[in-house]
């Protein structure tokens, strides 16, 4: 019987248009090689001429949105961060040049928009959607993994350095350990300390997501990082560069 209701649901679900198995992030890890130093630094010029390819792989995203069913949660979450850094390439590339990110919806008048984490220029399935649905909607949502502040990169210098390689299901915890130890040894975007620690404002503003559990922001951080923050160490929070992470 259970069986049989794990099929039903599964055939109900490629009826509604979702895949049964994810697609390959082979194509935006080939881009991302090629366009993103190991410092971190994007070559947005580069993404713009090759617009063809990173336009293949975010109509590969689009037609093949995930099945909470068959996909498992390492599969859903990889598929989440790579569309998420690969439709806010888009998106800089779209209004290229540009400073700020923030110019987007600002400067760059767009009716209705007030950021552009508000533009809905994203179709996964038959679904529109912008950025904040991705990163409030379906990660921080459906899954409680306050890492994922360190993989998601908004284009900015402050953000965590973008990963020049697509998530990937297989490998995705080793991913986001690598990526959030090296965001806190990281002195332009934390300056940490045994006795004082001057960290990074997403720690501020996604509060909620470190203290779950019983935890810290203090004890997320004494996790990853090298240098451990004393207890009665003083926390404070840098000031956020939006400029353009290029």
């Amino acid at each position: 019987m259970k069986r049989l209701l794990s099929f039903l649901l599964v055939s109900l679900f490629s009826l509604a248009g979702y895949s049964q198995s994810p697609p390959s992030h082979a194509s935006f890890d080939q881009l991302l090689k090629k366009y993103v130093s190991k410092e971190g630094p994007v070559n947005y010029k580069g993404f713009i001429k090759d617009t063809v390819a990173l336009n293949a792989y975010l109509d590969l995203l689009s037609k093949n949105p995930p099945n909470e069913i068959s996909w498992s949660k390492s599969e859903q979450m990889a598929y989440w961060i790579n569309a998420y850094n690969a439709y806010t390439i888009k998106l800089i590339a779209r209004y290229y040049p540009i400073k700020s990110i923030k110019d987007i919806g600002s400067s760059i008048q767009i009716p209705f928009v007030n950021t552009p984490w508000d533009l809905k220029f994203i179709t996964i399935g038959k679904e529109k959607m912008d950025l904040n649905n991705i990163e409030h909607g379906k990660l921080r949502k459906q899954f409680d993994d306050p890492r994922i502040h360190m993989a998601l990169v908004c284009a900015s210098k402050s953000c965590p350095i973008l990963l020049n390689e697509a998530y990937q299901p297989s490998k995705l915890d080793e991913q986001l350990n690598k990526q959030t130890k090296a965001f806190l040894a990281d002195s332009f975007r934390n300056k940490i300390s045994a006795n004082s620690a001057q960290i990074s404002s997403i720690f501020k503003w996604y509060s909620m997501d470190f203290n779950k559990n019983g935890g810290s922001v203090r004890d997320f951080i004494n996790k990853y990082s090298i240098v451990k923050i004393k207890p009665e160490a003083k926390i404070s929070y840098l000031e956020y560069d939006w400029g353009l992470n290029e």
